[in-house]
């Protein structure tokens, strides 16, 4: 299932090295990973136990996932290539999409045990689909994000006004509170829905993919402003993200998916590798670290390639990337 079962000691239950390991077990590839009791959860803000999850149109679960942790004040990021069920995994912890096996542990207690607008004080959930009217406008969609602190019929208060304030300057919204969000281009819009998330004020973030559609500055705000909040108020963060180095760079944690399950996990470090590139992403890569994390990606792997075949991972490759033979012998 992983390309190092058994190997890792230093799991993500804790967020601090040398804690009681939760590792996969040793053996042979088809060998599943064990799924410890709540109490060995105590390190985890959000875990996953016995996972099965798929969509009413799918025969077959879309995931299967013996167990997930989502490590308490730490930063972890789901990886994988498109289709790998990321956005499926994270819609299941943040309770969108109910497994049709297994359990989802939110701070200790089954997450199906809260209501609405409990989970809505813990959990903060960005989802890829948005539906909202047009006409809203930025300040009154952040304005949502309030609804877990209110009545039906309390007026707003002052820490509202601050928390949507708050929050509508760390997303860099404040300029546009008051356009409409069918004005807005498509960064602009994620912008004012990622602002929307941070006026919930929960200690648990599940983001996805929430760079979309944005600038290079951008991305790097909006990472920043969530380690800022990780490393400031200890608030726990589950990213998607696609871009690997990026992921790499910024979590704690990786958690690398393929064909719905998961292959690797744990820091960065170990688990962003040229074989895992080449198994998970098919592409051939040189992986460096300087001490920040580089993924140089050199070409895209065929069906039938293996790592280290065809170019892959030897000492001929041209010095551009290039595959050997893709140009003509200049001698």
């Amino acid at each position: 299932m992983s390309r190092n079962d058994g190997e890792r000691e230093d799991t993500p239950d804790g967020g601090e090295a040398g804690r009681d390991a939760v590792a996969p077990d040793t053996g042979t590839d088809d060998t599943q990973w064990s799924a410890p009791s709540h109490d060995e959860s105590a390190g985890s803000a959000v875990v996953g136990e016995g996972l099965a999850i798929g969509y009413p149109s799918t025969e077959e679960p879309v995931v299967e996932c013996e167990r997930i942790d989502v490590p308490d004040g730490e930063i972890t990021a789901l990886v994988g290539p498109n289709g790998s069920g990321k956005s499926t995994l994270l819609k299941s912890l943040a309770r969108e999409l109910a497994p049709e096996r297994g359990n989802v542990i939110l701070n200790g207690r089954a997450i199906e045990e809260r209501s609405s607008k409990e989970l809505a004080r813990e959990l903060g959930h960005l989802s890829q689909e948005h539906d909202s009217p047009s006409t809203l406008t930025v300040e009154d969609l952040c304005y949502h994000g309030r609804y877990p602190y209110r009545g039906l019929f309390d007026s707003l208060s002052a820490e509202d006004d601050a928390a949507v304030e708050r929050a509508m300057s760390l997303a860099g919204v404040e300029h546009i509170a008051d356009s409409e969000l069918g004005q807005l281009s498509g960064g602009q819009r994620q912008l004012a829905w990622i602002a929307m998330v941070l006026a919930q004020e929960t200690d648990v973030l599940l983001l996805d993919e929430p760079t979309t559609f944005l600038d290079l500055h951008h991305q790097l705000r909006v990472l920043e402003t969530l380690r800022q909040l990780n490393a400031d108020e200890g608030v726990t963060v589950c990213v998607v993200l696609h871009d690997i180095a990026q992921a790499a760079r910024f979590a704690d944690y990786l958690v690398a998916l393929r064909d719905g399950e998961p292959y690797d996990w744990g820091p960065p470090r170990e688990v962003v590798t040229e074989e895992l590139l080449a198994d998970v992403f098919r592409v051939d890569a040189a992986v460096r670290y300087t001490p920040e994390p580089e993924v140089i990606p050199r070409y895209a792997l065929g069906e039938r390639d293996e790592p280290g075949t065809d170019g892959a991972e030897t000492d001929d490759a041209d010095d551009d990337g290039g595959r050997p033979g893709d140009r003509p012998d200049a001698g």
